[in-house]
């Protein structure tokens, strides 16, 4: 399970592609906790939330599948919307995909989130039954929440790739019976344009930076598991925002809703008060964590490990006795951005 204090889910759920099966919300706390609590239970199929033109499916007979691509074709660049031309009636024996646009942006794993823009085209009868693009947002999903024809085309792009793919039944809703109230019957292969725009990293990835501040703690240990060594000497009286690792994802806007791991410490005692590594990752509105977390984080990218120094008046002004921290203490946190978005 993943911690969370706003469900990502309820937030995008009037543009989601996939149906929720519930959503929870709630007041957040002021600041990160690692609460355990799941983010949304889904079914386990996409569920369309337009329907074509018209009140009845139209009747095309099933066509006989091919074995490749030939005649599908989609223009526009990245982010554009695109015109997707398929030969209907038609369909394909296996799910394929190409490479339309080569993104140079972080890989999209086979879990966590990935935000996407896209187009949906019924092969059998020409339809576009589902899209994002004229809706004016992506749409974020999780890949354990989405059909096995979209996660074979997915999974190993790069963010910033346009992918063409297209998916038979067997890849689709055939496991659903379809979806006959937006004109997909068992069996329809399912053509889709698809703009990755962000994917969850597991760990950081990027450049490395240097630091050579020798008054500021040490980052030490496994990259999924960092601990903290202090230097002698009192914590400075000011926000520092040190990156360790320059991360090639988007930039973190005050809106957005991240999902990030950290180690929090007390300066004083130096001594752990918590920790998501190795648990579940703190996924949030940035607007709900304490101040420090919302000033140094707007600006940093994703996929970015960042050092970062809270004097008490950006953290716990009256102290955290449920946390143990004492009035007037200084955290530290190694902060892992691993996806934003807007919520």
């Amino acid at each position: 399970m993943r911690v969370t204090l706003r469900s990502l889910a309820c937030a995008a759920a009037v543009s989601m592609v996939f149906a929720l099966a519930s959503c929870t919300s709630g007041d957040p706390d002021p600041a990160p906790t690692d609460e355990d609590t799941p983010v949304v239970t889904a079914t386990d199929t996409p569920t369309p939330t337009e329907t074509p033109t018209g009140t009845e499916t139209p009747e095309v007979p099933a066509p006989t599948p091919s074995a490749n691509m030939a005649g599908v074709s989609a223009t526009g660049g990245f982010g554009e919307e695109p015109e997707l031309t398929v030969p209907d009636p038609w369909g394909i024996t296996s799910t394929q995909y190409k490479v339309l646009v080569q993104g140079k942006g972080p890989v999209v794993s086979d879990a966590g989130l990935v935000q996407v823009n896209y187009l949906g085209k019924n092969g059998r009868t020409g339809v576009v039954f589902d899209e994002s693009y004229t809706k004016g947002a992506p749409v974020t999903l999780s890949l354990s929440q989405i059909i096995p024809g979209w996660v074979k085309a997915l999974v190993g792009q790069r963010v910033g790739s346009r992918i063409l793919v297209a998916i038979p039944g067997a890849d689709g809703y055939d496991a659903s019976g379809g979806r006959e109230s937006a004109g997909i019957l068992l069996g329809d292969t399912l053509v889709f344009v698809i703009d990755v725009v962000q994917a969850e990293v597991t760990v950081p990835t990027g450049t490395a930076v240097t630091v050579t501040n020798p008054d500021l703690p040490k980052v030490e240990g496994e990259l999924d598991k960092p601990t903290l060594s202090f230097p002698g000497g009192n914590p400075p009286t000011d926000l520092v925002v040190q990156p360790l690792i320059k991360g090639e994802g988007a930039a973190l806007v005050a809106e957005d809703y991240i999902e990030v791991n950290y180690v929090e410490y007390v300066w004083a005692s130096r001594s752990l008060v918590r920790q998501t590594y190795g648990y579940s990752p703190l996924m949030d509105d940035l607007a709900s964590t304490i101040p420090g977390w919302k000033e140094a984080l707007v600006g940093q990218t994703v996929g970015s490990r960042i050092l970062l120094i809270v004097p008490p008046a950006k953290a716990y002004p009256e102290g955290n006795p449920d946390l143990g921290v004492p009035v007037g203490s200084t955290m530290v946190y190694v902060i892992d951005i691993m996806f934003a978005a807007q919520s």
